[in-house]
């Protein structure tokens, strides 16, 4: 079972509120020395005014870019959040610790720019803010660690921002995969249905057609097609169990022994292939439904006298050759609806199909299957 992918929300909610604790470290100290240590209500309000309005400013910023409600405006924000940062060791001292107040904005630089506008500002503030710390008064290595800080910064806001945003593309991906997973099963039922009822209602059809043709001739003959009528009915309903459940397999050996009975009842002329015992397991199923559609369009779409079958194996696949006679008695544009859905089958299990008029009077179907399942070479 895959792990759960939490919300995006929720991840930027946690982001978020990790990026508020890291800014409360930065700035709240100095607040509090302002609170606790100066009396002057001026100092106070600016102090608590710019670190307010940075705390808004930079987590509305953040919130917006996670969502990709980016907008040009954001720019402006943070330069809002750069000229106050940097204005307030100047206007309320260093010695308090405001100095921390410069490394804020650089955090946001590659959440809000581009990211080769980020690289050229973040380039510009890893030298222009120590030089202006220097300018402040801050010790050797406060500076230092303005030198540092910056960079580290602003690449932490941007792979922070990058995972975010790959989360959320990897949990979009599950969910499309998801979707896609349930349009292929519909379309996987729908052209199994329509191949084994098909198939197996126009047998039906024909075997009760013989049964009609003899109900005033011969009883014997009546009941036999009825019996058979009873056994087909049966394992329709058996096989549209096996494609509700998934599990139907398929065997060459038997669709060519029914496809034959089949065209024999109605008059047509086809003798079964020998078909190998060795043949590769996984070529069963796809060339067992080519048999199963193709008695199928012999009977419903053509007039056909003969039908001939070729199964031929060889060291790099196995191939089946289906030849009738009714291509002049088809409709012009007629070649059966499942066809198409056996050039997915046959295309699904890395082979080739063709199906069409050979220009002698014939129709021709052939399907060719690798004799290794796909993705496996050699040993």
């Amino acid at each position: 079972m895959q792990p759960r992918i939490p919300r995006p929300t929720a991840i930027a909610a946690i982001i978020v509120g990790m990026t508020v604790l890291t800014l409360a470290g930065l700035l709240l100290p100095a607040l509090w020395y302002e609170i606790v240590n100066r009396r002057e209500t001026g100092h106070l309000l600016l102090a608590l005014t710019g670190v307010g309005t940075v705390f808004a400013l930079y987590t509305r910023l953040l919130w917006q870019n996670l969502m990709r409600r980016t907008a040009p405006v954001h720019r402006l924000g943070l330069a809002a959040i750069a000229l106050i940062c940097w204005a307030m060791p100047a206007l309320l001292g260093t010695g308090p610790g405001w100095g921390n107040a410069l490394l804020v904005p650089a955090g946001l630089i590659a959440v809000v720019l581009p990211v080769r506008q980020s690289v050229t500002v973040a380039a510009a503030a890893t030298v222009l803010t120590p030089v202006y710390g220097v300018l402040l008064g801050l010790p050797a290595l406060a500076v230092l660690y303005e030198a540092t800080g910056v960079p580290l910064g602003a690449f932490s806001g941007y792979v922070t921002v990058w995972l975010f945003h790959v989360v959320q593309e990897l949990r979009e991906a599950r969910a499309e995969l998801a979707r896609s997973a349930v349009r292929e099963e519909r379309l996987r039922f729908a052209r199994d249905l329509h191949d084994v009822l098909g198939h197996s209602l126009q047998a039906v059809a024909l075997r009760a057609e013989v049964a009609e043709r003899f109900v005033e001739r011969d009883d014997g003959r009546v009941r036999k097609e009825l019996t058979e009528i009873q056994a087909m009915a049966r394992d329709a309903v058996r096989d549209v169990r096996e494609v509700v459940r998934g599990y139907r397999a398929t065997s060459l050996r038997t669709e060519l022994d029914g496809m034959t009975a089949v065209l024999r009842a109605a008059g047509i002329r086809c003798e079964r292939p020998e078909v190998s015992p060795s043949l590769p397991a996984h070529v069963h199923e796809p060339l067992g439904w080519v048999a199963r559609e193709a008695a199928t369009n012999v009977l419903r779409h053509s007039s056909a006298t003969w039908c001939e079958i070729t199964v031929r194996a060889s060291r790099d696949r196995v191939e089946m050759e289906i030849v009738n006679d009714g291509a002049a008695r088809r409709a012009a544009g007629d070649a059966g609806s499942g066809l198409a859905g056996l050039a997915e089958r046959i295309t699904t299990a890395g082979g080739a199909f063709t199906a069409g008029p050979a220009g002698d009077g014939t129709f021709r179907v052939t399907a060719a299957v690798p004799a290794r399942p796909p993705g496996k070479g050699e040993a």
